[in-house]
């Protein structure tokens, strides 16, 4: 009888089912403040990013280390479809900055995607503060007991 190998799946980022790594972390950690500090210091000269305030929320790595989604939001969320594509087109440039500053035996390559965390959370407090939802959040007093 032969025995079958089980094929291990890649996981997906950004879905439900992305489980990453220690080194995974580790490294998307690292990656985050350097970018977050690049931005910061307005080192890309597209005229998209001269006055955006950039924030770096998360930087997700593939198993193998080769390409990295950065996930951005402009402060107030203003312009972020225009952000992101200067991001986009930017993106060579943060990857030679990255491989001076991170010391890593292959630079990813950059992805840079929307966060969409904010809206998600904006849509949760909305739901909470309906008056249907609060109504049920509130603690109930204990009901009389009708005894007969």
């Amino acid at each position: 009888m032969v025995k079958r190998r089980r094929s291990r799946q890649q996981p997906k980022l950004g879905g439900a089912e992305y489980h990453a790594s220690q080194r995974q972390l580790r490294v998307g950690e690292e990656l985050r403040h350097v970018l977050a500090r690049i931005l910061r210091d307005g080192e890309c000269r597209d005229p998209a990013l001269d006055d955006a305030s950039i924030t770096v929320t998360e930087v997700r790595l593939s198993p193998d280390l080769r390409s990295a989604t950065a996930f951005v939001m402009p402060l107030g969320g203003a312009n972020a479809a225009e952000v992101v594509a200067a991001l986009r087109r930017c993106a060579v440039f943060l990857k030679g900055v990255l491989a001076r500053e991170v010391q890593l035996r292959n630079t990813p390559n950059l992805i840079f995607a929307l966060d969409g965390s904010f809206d998600e959370a904006a849509r949760i407090s909305a739901l909470l503060a309906r008056p249907e939802v609060a109504r049920d959040l509130e603690p109930h007093a204990p009901s009389p007991r009708n005894e007969c």
